[in-house]
């Protein structure tokens, strides 16, 4: 599972890291933010031909759901092709989720409080999830547009944190995975793989990351001691 993320730079260093991008009006006020959660909006480029940078509900609706309030929020890989939330956006609309790390919480032997773990690249660089995208149009004619991060099986760093980990893209992954054509499952699903872990770094952190009222650098500050 991925609960919260983080992404602090600006929509313009964002540029800078991922070139092909295009910016809205207005994009670079986007502020940093540290503590990302569910129902907020997250930064993303659709399989569309703009690549355009723009910003979605985290918390993917299903297109013929009757309520908008129940998005969501991670989807597994292993099962995107069968599960009816889930297999229509893999085959037909898929997007980027950035970010620059990602929060997981450890369950500790004995004690009813989980570490809280932030992980990211270790040369700081962002990145970016594979997600899933979603059009719910309401009663009024209204959109609502949301996402989901695709999950996979942790690699070696993650295992001891967690059983999952979000499925972070390869750049050489990209083009494919924005593709606006409709794509077949088999072909998709080599991509999301857990990302090398000697390319990662984890550490713990203290509890501000469980709130996410808290959303400031002291979430990502590396912790002195664990709970």
């Amino acid at each position: 599972m991925c609960g919260r993320f983080s992404l602090t730079i600006s929509p313009k260093e964002l540029r800078a890291a991922f070139p092909w991008l295009t910016l809205l009006p207005g994009a670079s006020a986007a502020p940093a933010r540290f503590n990302i959660a569910p129902g907020q909006p997250v930064a993303v480029v659709a399989n569309t031909d703009e690549k355009r940078l723009d910003y979605f509900i985290w918390g993917l609706v299903p297109f013929w759901s009757k309520d908008p309030r129940r998005g969501f929020i991670n989807a597994r890989a292993e099962t995107l092709a069968e599960k009816p939330s889930f297999k229509a956006a893999f085959r037909y609309r898929r997007c980027l989720i950035f970010a620059d790390g990602f929060y997981e919480w450890q369950r500790l032997p004995g004690k009813k409080a989980k570490q809280p773990y932030y992980i990211r690249l270790k040369d700081g660089r962002p990145f970016a999830f594979a997600g899933l995208w979603e059009r719910w149009q309401a009663p009024d004619g209204s959109e609502l547009l949301t996402c989901a991060i695709i999950t996979t099986r942790p690699n070696e760093l993650l295992r001891p944190i967690h059983n999952r980990m979000p499925a972070i893209l390869d750049e050489d992954a990209y083009t494919q995975w924005l593709d606006p054509d409709e794509a077949a499952p088999a072909s998709l699903l080599p991509l999301l793989h857990p990302y090398a872990p000697d390319q990662m770094d984890a550490y713990p952190v203290t509890t501000q990351a469980n709130n996410p009222a808290n959303d400031s650098p002291e979430c990502i500050a590396p912790s002195p001691r664990a709970i």
